[in-house]
């Protein structure tokens, strides 16, 4: 899943290659990923793109008014969808329902430049909302702070009173936006904190080198990825990548086997010999007592 770094980068390509370039025509090929319909997508053709946000996990293409206020298209990738630039494209409309493509949007002119959104496999949950301020989209509503914003005393004050696991709460966009399943896995370790330790209970000094891990790790991530072309991103997570989607190699820290968890839809790893004093986890795939 794209979390903050990637979509930072997708924004960022995005003010370099279709800012100032007007819509020539968008077609809609999956309307599952379709969340609005008023104002509908013919309302971009037209409109020059203005600018690319982010917000948490969201990635935002702004387009100037036509006339009446600007029009935000905001896009949630979930766990297979993708962003994919082209210079060039096929003129003819796609066929609603075939292949990954869910939406194509050409710039400058039909079978120009332009972006695709597409998704992988069969479970469609790529989320495509077209609306006048960005706050209209439930998902942004409900953000908490942003994660590169976040200051240390911010941080230990959403942590105080918390009974979540600390991995639970760093990837509830609720309470911290931006962060997912692999960066979480690689803020633990480089803080030397067990997944499951009690957010509430953290000392002052775990609390800081969370903050220390949390700053470290996502720009780290955000320095290598912007400027990295589209195609990159996902191979540039990947080489950054300490613990997570490594099970069973070596800890680059301390040599220790990577380890996983896993769940009914998802997993993480971690290192027991940095994160959990030697002691592996409980996997839930055998046994329901989690220590």
């Amino acid at each position: 899943m794209p979390e903050l770094p990637e979509i930072e980068a997708l924004a960022h390509h995005l003010r370099e290659h279709a800012a100032y370039r007007a819509v020539a025509r968008v077609d809609v090929a999956g309307m599952s990923a379709l969340k609005t319909a008023d104002p509908p997508m013919s309302e971009l053709v037209g409109r020059v793109v203005t600018g690319a946000a982010r917000y948490g996990k969201f990635l935002a293409v702004e387009f100037a008014d036509r006339p009446g206020a600007p029009l935000h298209l905001i896009i949630h990738l979930s766990r297979a969808g993708w962003l994919r630039w082209h210079e060039v494209a096929a003129a003819t409309p796609p066929k609603p329902g075939r292949g990954p493509l869910a939406l194509r949007v050409h710039l400058d002119a039909v079978g120009g430049p332009g972006f695709d959104l597409t998704e992988a496999g069969t479970q469609k949950r790529l989320s495509v909302h077209l609306v006048r301020d960005p706050a209209e989209v439930p998902g942004i509503a409900r953000l908490g702070p942003d994660a590169l914003t976040l200051s240390r005393d911010e941080l230990g004050g959403l942590l105080a009173g918390r009974s979540e696991r600390i991995k639970t709460l760093l990837v509830d966009q609720a309470t911290i936006a931006g962060i997912g399943n692999a960066y979480s896995d690689e803020i633990l370790h480089t803080a030397a904190l067990s997944p499951y330790a009690g957010s509430g209970r953290l000392t002052d000094g775990q609390i800081d080198a969370l903050h220390s891990a949390l700053r470290a790790v996502l720009t780290d991530a955000v320095e290598r990825s912007v400027g990295q072309g589209v195609a990159m991103l996902k191979g540039e997570k990947r080489s950054g990548l300490r613990v997570h989607a490594r099970t069973g190699l070596p800890c680059p820290v301390c040599g220790d086997t990577v380890r996983e968890v896993s769940f009914a839809d998802r997993a993480f790893q971690y290192c027991p010999g940095c994160q959990t004093g030697g002691r592996p986890l409980a996997d839930r795939r055998l046994s329901r007592l989690v220590k």
